[in-house]
């Protein structure tokens, strides 16, 4: 690929956010560039005492239907399209007084932002950029002989070309530009075909697009090999996206995905009725409480299974205490993310310069509809969010015995956090906090048996007489298929069950818990997670 230079002599501008839009300006009209602009940024510019026409003295025609109509016209699309060594468009743009546009500076109506902020429909209906998407599909197709900038941060590129080039921009830099040009409008187009969606309640469209903003390139994905990037979507779901990073090294891929689990988790606990903490590790919590403050939380959730959370994940419902920072360093920790942090909280963490702290600034909304994608070969499996939350649930006793208050309070914490937990999932629960976690096994004994096991570790760790198990709940996200599962769990010492029920073998259960002397409950709700 050889350089070929343009050199650029005429430049459109249509810019909604304006940021570094005059210093830009200005910088071109040093290079001789002619300026052509249209409503707002012919204003902004002309203000700044800068010589620019109006985009209707290039065409002809004056801005109309409140502005709908401005930039589609030949004089415009004419001269982006033109190939510029082709006799034919030459003769062309010479018979219609085409003028050939050289740059092109577009970023589009704050479609994205006005959704965000709430509006309606009308407003979100008028705020779909038309024209610009029309004229950056234009520019970055000619990119042979037209730069097409989409935005602020490509303006510096643009300049330093000029300036190196005699006033012309590179091919490749073009080229680079126009890939940039063309995920951008497929960007904006996603985010309006899935607002369109939800609000015309489609839950499976014929077409489905996604699309994202580079948050961060990282140094690979889940392994070394693969390469990997962070993408923020429309979605302004609070949580490792939105967060502010105050210190620590960059994440990375497995970090962000940990994080990520660890956030949504701790989103089940409301933070105005009970302080919580949640630690993860590959995806997994490993321990999860309440208390009545953060570092009692902290504790309880650290005694389930100290071993795993080393190296993990820590998520709080609340505000970042300098009591419970002080608890977090006395292990290895990646990273923590909260709402918020106390300065001294954030001096304490400040002390481990490789610990990562994010600040989120509000918890998601676990009621909150939604979207998650997973890839398959050669498709898209894509499902509303679970925002099912056990507060909504009704919790049917099936047993001859019922769970007392203690019981029902420590099933409805369980089966909380058993919605986070791979499947098959089995968590045993004591006082508001995990006592054994077993995770994505193949069967539900299996995953019975781990967690009973990793209860007893933690029982020789802490020199207790006993596991926790003994005298706990126990949570499924599904049903059991046979006893067999449950009766494990009774083994370990759990008192009372609550699983979602709807197994064909569902009466053989119950009778074996009632035989027992368990009390079992049933939500109606299943919580797979895979």
């Amino acid at each position: 690929m050889t350089d070929h230079p343009r050199r650029v002599t005429r430049a459109l501008l249509s810019v909604s956010d304006k940021t570094g839009l005059i210093e830009f300006a200005k910088a071109l009209a040093a290079h001789d560039v002619e300026l052509v602009s249209t409503g707002g940024t012919a204003k902004a510019i002309g203000a700044a005492g800068l010589k620019v026409k109006d985009v209707s003295d290039l065409t002809g025609f004056p801005e109309m239907m409140d502005g709908r109509v401005k930039t589609l016209h030949p004089k415009v699309h004419g001269g982006l399209l033109a190939i510029r060594d082709n006799k034919e468009h030459a003769d062309a743009m010479k018979a219609h007084g085409i003028a050939p546009i050289d740059l092109l500076v577009v970023n589009l109506y704050p479609f994205e932002a006005t959704v965000d902020k709430g509006a309606g429909f009308e407003d979100c209906i008028e705020n779909i950029d038309i024209g610009g998407p029309a004229m950056i599909r234009a520019a970055a197709k000619n990119h042979d002989d037209v730069a097409v900038v989409v935005e602020a941060e490509d303006y510096k590129a643009v300049l330093d070309e000029l300036a190196a080039n005699n006033g012309a921009t590179t091919l490749k830099l073009r080229r680079r530009l126009a890939a940039k040009a063309y995920a951008r409008t497929g960007a904006y187009d996603a985010a309006i075909s899935n607002w369109f969606n939800r609000q015309l309640e489609i839950d499976a469209p014929d077409f489905r697009a996604f699309g994202g903003r580079l948050i961060q390139s990282l140094r690979y994905g889940e392994n070394p090999h693969q390469t990997a990037a962070f993408y923020a979507t429309p979605d302004k779901r609070p949580g490792v996206s939105t967060a502010r990073q105050l210190q620590g090294k960059e994440l990375s891929y497995n970090n962000i995905n940990d994080t990520d689990a660890a956030y949504e988790c701790i989103g089940e606990f409301d933070a105005k009725r009970t302080a919580a903490c949640v630690i993860v590790k590959h995806a997994n919590p490993c321990g999860v409480a309440e208390g009545s403050d953060l570092v009692s939380a902290y504790r309880k959730a650290l005694a389930c299974d100290s071993t795993s959370a080393f190296g993990g994940i820590i998520a709080m419902n609340r505000a970042l205490d300098a009591d419970t920072a002080r608890e977090i360093t006395k292990i290895f920790t990646e990273v923590i993310i909260a709402p918020d942090a106390s300065e001294e909280a954030i001096a304490i963490i400040g002390g481990k310069k490789n610990l990562r702290l994010l600040l989120a600034g509000s918890l998601p909304d676990p009621r909150a509809p939604g979207l998650t994608a997973k890839t398959v070969a050669g498709g898209l499996l894509v499902q509303s969010r679970d925002n099912a939350v056990v507060d909504d649930m009704i919790f049917k006793v099936v047993t001859k015995r019922a769970p007392s208050d203690a019981e029902m309070r420590d099933l409805k914490f369980a089966f909380r956090v058993a919605k986070h937990v791979k499947s098959n999932t089995i968590i045993y629960a004591r006082d508001l906090a995990t006592v054994g976690i077993g995770a994505g096994q193949m069967s539900r004994v299996d995953s019975a048996r781990i967690a009973a096991r990793k209860a007893q570790d933690a029982a020789n760790e802490l020199k207790l007489a006993e596991p926790l198990t003994k005298g706990s709940v126990v949570a499924s996200d599904a049903f059991f298929p046979f006893a067999d599962g449950m009766l494990a769990c009774i083994e370990a010492g759990a008192t009372a069950v609550v699983q979602p029920g709807g197994s064909m073998r569902d009466d053989e259960v119950i009778k074996a818990a009632d035989e027992h002397g368990i009390a079992m409950v049933f939500t109606g709700t299943r919580h797979f997670r895979h």
